[in-house]
């Protein structure tokens, strides 16, 4: 049996996602409803072939609106234990502000992708002459020239700045933030080589001073959700 199966991304239309704008009533579509989704999965429970469900790239709607069902008819439709979105010192907001008070009050646990931002936050980008030739941003055209001179890079910048004032790698900053974030209960990391795997797994083991916590704080407040916006 599978132990967790999520819905890797909403049906419907729900705005705010990989870069759309977000979310206008004009712009609805047809899509499969909440109940054939659940009811699908429900089979797969009660088959014994899958353990439990989730979801991923979520919105508070669908959170709430899935979990309800549940309440209601448990005979029909599983309850979602899981949400799978974005979350890391430079995706915080979407999470944050609606979804972590839903997934709090309806024992939803968060699995944050992507935390060290598709490799922003690891500090190899910072030498613009010396970038990896198979680092992310430059095997996918547009994205490199996105991502330099915005504001997303002067964020990335200023938490390796915090990184290293604290004695350690922007690496070990950006996961041992993820970590330990007390809606988090666990994350999905990604590595390419052997060297990356281990820093990112000794990265739990570090627990951030109040100082590197209250630098954080303050440059988010500078800096909030940068990928979403660029500088002029």
């Amino acid at each position: 049996y599978i132990d967790l199966l999520q819905i890797h991304w909403p049906d419907r239309y729900t705005g705010g996602l990989f870069g759309q704008p977000d979310f206008s009533p004009s712009n609805l579509k047809e899509s499969n409803e909440f109940e054939e989704q659940l009811s699908t999965l429900n089979e797969l429970v009660q088959a014994g072939k899958v353990r439990y469900i989730g979801v991923s790239n979520e919105t508070p709607f669908g959170v709430c609106s899935m979990v309800e069902m549940a309440k209601r008819s448990p005979e029909l439709y599983p309850k979602i234990v899981s949400i799978q979105n974005s979350y890391s010192l430079l995706v915080r907001k979407d999470y944050e502000a609606g979804l972590a008070e839903a997934c709090y009050h309806h024992n939803v646990g968060l699995l944050p992708y992507s935390p060290l931002a598709s490799g922003l936050l690891t500090g190899k980008y910072r030498d613009k002459d010396n970038i990896p030739e198979n680092a992310r941003l430059n095997l996918f055209p547009g994205f490199m020239d996105r991502y330099l001179d915005s504001l997303n890079e002067e964020a990335a910048n200023a938490y390796g700045d915090i990184a290293k004032e604290a004695g350690l790698s922007s690496t070990e900053l950006a996961l041992s933030w993820c970590y330990h974030r007390e809606h988090v209960a666990s994350t999905i990391i990604g590595a390419t080589t052997n060297e990356q795997l281990t820093e990112n797994i000794k990265a739990y083991d570090i627990k951030l001073d109040e100082d590197a916590v209250e630098k954080i704080s303050m440059t988010y407040k500078k800096y909030t959700d940068p990928t979403k916006s660029y500088a002029t």
